[in-house]
C-alpha cells in the first residue's frame, strides 16, 4: 500500500492549544498524506497563524479559511466545514479519505499500519485506531465498540465513501456513516493496536459549553439517528460508569427523551432504521443483524 494516496480534511476552530502537537505528529508519519487541508472554521485564537506557518513549511499541508458562522457548531457544523474543505482539495485521484480533528496526537506509524489492515481485508471500508485519554496523569482507552469508527478520525476507502453517499450534514453523521457502510457490504472497525492508539485531547461527547451539554446533545443525536429505545437505555447505563459518573449517562437518556417529546425530526431512511435496530438488538443479545459479511482473516483484528 506504499503507493496509496491519502487526503485528509481537518475542520479546526480555536485549536491553538492542540494544533502544534498534532502537526508535529503528522510530520513524523512514515506514510504521509499527499494533501492535508486544514479548514479554519472561524477561529479567534492563534489557530490561523499556526495553520499558515505549517502550510508554508510543508508542501503537503494546505490551509483555507471558511467564513465564520458566529459560533461553534458540533455535528452539522463540523460536516459543513469538512465539505468546505473537501470541495477545495487539489488532489483528485486519492485512494483514501480521512476526516480528522485537530486535537489529536498520532504515533509515527499510524497511517502505515492502518493501510496494512486495509490491504489484508478487502471488505474493510472504514477504520480508525482506539482513542486514548489522559486521566489523572494516566493513559486510559476510551470505551468504543470495535465496529464503530471513531468520529475524531474517520478514515474511508474511496469506494466505501462513495457507496454511502458521503457524510450527512446532521448530528450523528459519523454513526450514520459507519452503519450505512455496513449496510452497503463494508466492514468498519476501530482497531486496538499499539501503533493505532492515538491521544484525543477532549472527552468524546463533551462540548465547548460543558460535558453535560455534550451528553445531552449525544442523546438528541441518538434520537435523530433512530436508535432503538432499549439500546439507548443500555447506552445510558453503560456511560454512567465513566466520567462524569452517573450524571453523564442520565444526560444522554434525558437528551433522547427531550428530542422525542419535542418531536425532533429524524433521519428519514426507514430501511436504515430497520437495519440499525437489528444491529442494536443483536448487541443486546435479543436479535440478529440483517447483513452478513465474510469473516476477516483469523486473528487479523485480535
Amino acid at each position: 500500500m506504499e503507493s496509496k494516496r491519502i487526503v485528509i480534511v481537518s475542520p479546526v476552530r480555536n485549536e491553538g492549544e492542540y494544533l502544534p502537537a498534532m502537526i508535529d505528529s503528522m510530520k513524523k508519519q512514515t506514510h504521509k498524506p499527499v494533501e492535508w487541508l486544514l479548514v479554519d472554521d472561524g477561529s479567534t485564537d492563534d489557530t490561523p497563524e499556526i495553520c499558515k506557518q505549517a502550510a508554508e513549511e510543508h508542501g503537503w499541508i494546505r490551509y483555507v479559511r471558511k467564513p465564520d458562522r458566529g459560533e461553534r457548531s458540533v455535528g452539522p457544523g463540523v460536516v459543513e466545514a469538512f465539505y468546505y474543505g473537501f470541495e477545495r482539495l487539489e488532489t483528485g485521484d486519492w485512494d483514501f479519505l480521512c476526516k480528522m480533528d485537530g486535537d489529536l496526537e498520532l504515533r509515527p506509524r499510524y497511517f502505515e499500519t492502518l493501510l496494512g489492515f486495509f490491504e489484508k481485508d478487502p471488505h474493510l471500508g472504514a477504520a480508525s485506531g482506539k482513542v486514548i485519554l489522559v486521566e489523572d496523569g494516566k493513559e486510559v482507552e476510551e470505551r468504543t465498540s470495535d465496529e464503530m469508527v471513531v468520529g475524531a478520525m474517520n478514515f474511508y476507502r474511496r469506494q466505501c465513501f462513495e457507496d454511502i453517499g458521503g457524510f450527512v450534514r446532521q448530528v450523528m453523521w459519523d454513526g450514520i456513516a459507519f452503519h450505512r457502510a455496513r449496510i452497503n457490504g463494508w466492514r468498519t472497525r476501530s482497531i486496538r493496536h499499539q501503533d493505532l492508539n492515538f491521544l484525543h485531547k477532549r472527552l468524546m461527547g463533551s462540548s465547548h459549553k460543558s460535558v453535560y451539554h455534550g451528553r445531552m446533545r449525544w442523546g438528541r443525536g441518538q434520537y435523530f439517528m433512530g436508535t432503538h429505545p432499549l439500546y439507548l437505555l443500555a447506552i445510558g447505563c453503560y456511560r454512567m460508569l465513566e466520567k462524569p459518573f452517573i450524571i453523564g449517562g442520565v444526560c444522554i437518556v434525558a437528551g433522547y427523551l427531550q428530542a422525542m417529546f419535542q418531536g425532533m425530526k429524524r433521519y428519514g431512511d426507514r430501511e436504515f432504521r430497520r437495519s440499525l435496530h437489528a444491529w442494536q438488538l443483536e448487541r443486546l443479545r435479543i436479535g440478529r443483524r440483517l447483513e452478513k459479511l465474510p469473516p476477516p482473516t483469523q486473528g487479523l483484528y485480535s
